[in-house]
């Protein structure tokens, strides 16, 4: 692999039959992930993954198992990650991959594998499935950040096995995607430690470990399984995951692509290359809500909020990895606004039930992935259009909206005019990564406007109301709509990318600072910046020379 190979395309859609880097076991209430990386099995040649390092097919692979465990086996209330291989976990992100990856294809497997991580600590503390990392060996890098991203670490205490952050000592970046904000803001390691710790090779094992708050416990390799055992089990039984019930199944999806679409059931994209836009249309329901908790079971992965949902995820991580000259997405909806709230009442009027509870947070990330994806996004709401409820997300989440008001007298004067509706969907239970909603994100020190707007919750707005409401940004008429949406399709390809992706970062986010935006804000513009630099990825930069026996050469100047 060279900088000038073909990347390939990647599909994100797997299962565990076609996995070759992970095991899943479940017994009862604990299940087992094994991290067992093929050494030939890189996504892309020329690397080899020794040591459990990984690359984005292995991750691909262990997104897919967290999704499995908690909408296929619902009776998993503790998940063991582990190592298949002898004294070592995992030596972290493959290096020979990032040096020679070209710099998007690292900044989306950053970005693409802390979203796991982040999910992972999701089913920690949403879902009752709580993760507990067993390093049965060295752990370093990402493979340190894999185990971060646990709610218990155990270390085995062999003398030789320790946890590091070797990244700015061997590689000349930084542990930026969740390793340094993970160690001081979740483990609350002290700030002096976690220097030290950040800048020595070698890491810390054993009782140091331990008392430096790195891991939680470090066992003799005499007590190791047993302890590990007793610990599954202590997790699992502090859960209040149910008992006796019976998970769904994840279907294959259904996908069809090609060089200018690629459609699903409820969603299309049609790529517009010479535009650079992606143009995005979300299908709402095809009929009215099922009459039960019950007969969401009954459609499982059939049911329309669940099936948008993993088909909106999965068009995302596609256009993100493989369309990186799409930097326009413009988002549609159609069907009927009052179906989409019927569905999502279904499942607020359930949420102790262990299927709609999932299938709500598994929403939330999904917005969440769109919230910190480096691609300008525009909403188009029209006669037709059901941005009501969850779907108004979309609109709620795009950094412009555009609302017609009236209708397209030449194309079909009788339409309905568009309209929006807050729902209860857009109130709470899907909040930012900053911890508010995306009405409260969008009238931030404006409590006067969020309250006029969750006042009118239910109403079917028009686009003077919403425009007043600040609900949209702006509400041409037919006559200048395709003019304003052109301008703004045609102005946002006209700048830069670079400069787009720093501002949609900085502004998407207003609010408190959390553990999630610390770790995307700094994602997006320290390790973006630092990856590009010399030092890092030049010829004689760090990640070029590591394991070739010659130290770096760094500009020693600071800017």
């Amino acid at each position: 692999m060279t900088s000038e190979t073909p990347l390939p395309q990647v599909d994100f859609r797997t299962e565990p039959a076609q996995y070759r880097h992970w095991r899943l076991s479940c017994a009862g209430p604990v299940a087992t992930l094994t991290m067992d990386v093929a050494e030939q099995g890189g996504l892309a040649p020329g690397y080899e993954l020794k040591l459990n390092s990984y690359d984005l097919g292995v991750d691909i692979e262990l997104y897919d198992a967290v999704q499995r465990l908690r909408f296929e086996h619902p009776e998993v209330r503790a998940v063991v990650l582990t190592s298949g291989k002898d004294k070592v976990f995992s030596a972290g992100a493959n290096i020979r991959m990032l040096a020679a990856a070209p710099h998007p294809w690292k900044v989306n497997f950053c970005k693409f594998t802390n979203e796991t991580r982040n999910g992972m600590e999701d089913a920690t503390a949403s879902s009752g499935q709580t993760y507990l990392a067993a390093l049965n060996g060295t752990a370093s890098g990402g493979g340190y950040e894999l185990a971060l991203a646990c709610e218990h670490i155990m270390l085995v205490d062999d003398r030789s096995s320790a946890v590091s952050l070797p990244e700015l000592p061997l590689l000349g970046v930084l542990p930026g995607t969740g390793g340094l904000t993970r160690v001081t803001d979740k483990r609350h390691v002290r700030r002096d430690l976690a220097d030290y710790f950040a800048t020595r090779a070698e890491g810390v094992g054993g009782k140091k470990a331990v008392a430096w708050r790195l891991v939680d416990e470090a066992v003799p390799r005499g007590q190791w399984a047993d302890i590990v055992a007793q610990r599954a089990q202590e997790l699992a039984a502090r859960s209040a995951r149910p008992a006796g019930v019976t998970g769904i199944e994840l279907t294959p999806l259904a996908k069809t692509r090609t060089g200018q679409e690629i459609r699903y059931t409820y969603l299309t994209a049609r790529l517009d290359r010479d535009r650079g836009v992606a143009e995005i249309t979300v299908r709402g329901p095809d009929g009215a809500a099922p009459g039960g908790i019950g007969a969401v079971h009954e459609q499982g992965a059939g049911f329309w909020t669940l099936a948008m949902t993993r088909e909106l995820d999965d068009l995302i991580l596609d256009l993100r990895s493989n369309e990186l000259e799409l930097g326009t997405w413009v988002l549609r909806t159609e069907g009927d606004g009052d179906q989409v709230l019927d569905h999502d009442r279904l499942l607020l009027d359930h949420r102790d039930d262990w299927l709609a509870s999932e299938i709500l947070l598994y929403l939330k990330r999904t917005l969440k992935r769109l919230d910190v994806t480096s691609r300008s996004l525009l909403a188009l709401i029209e006669p037709g259009s059901c941005f009501a409820g969850s779907l108004l997300e979309l609109a709620l989440a795009a950094d412009r909206s555009y609302m017609l008001v009236g209708v397209f007298e030449e194309i079909d004067p009788d339409a309905g005019p568009a309209a929006i509706t807050v729902g209860p969907a857009n109130l709470g239970p899907l909040p930012m990564g900053n911890g508010l909603t995306r009405l409260q994100t969008r009238f931030l020190g404006d409590p006067d406007g969020l309250a006029a707007a969750e006042k009118r919750a239910g109403d079917a707005l028009d686009a003077d109301d919403a425009e007043r409401l600040g609900l949209v940004t702006f509400a041409p008429d037919d006559i200048d709509w395709d003019e304003e949406v052109r301008i703004a399709v045609e102005e946002r390809a006209s700048f830069s990318p670079d400069a787009l992706t720093g501002l949609e970062a900085n502004y998407r986010f207003a609010g408190p600072e959390t553990l999630e935006t610390k770790i995307f804000g700094r994602l997006t513009a320290w390790q973006n910046w630092i990856f590009y630099r010399p030092n890092a990825s030049g010829p004689d930069g760090a990640l070029r020379r590591y394991g070739t026996g010659q130290r770096a050469d760094f500009d020693r100047k600071r800017v």
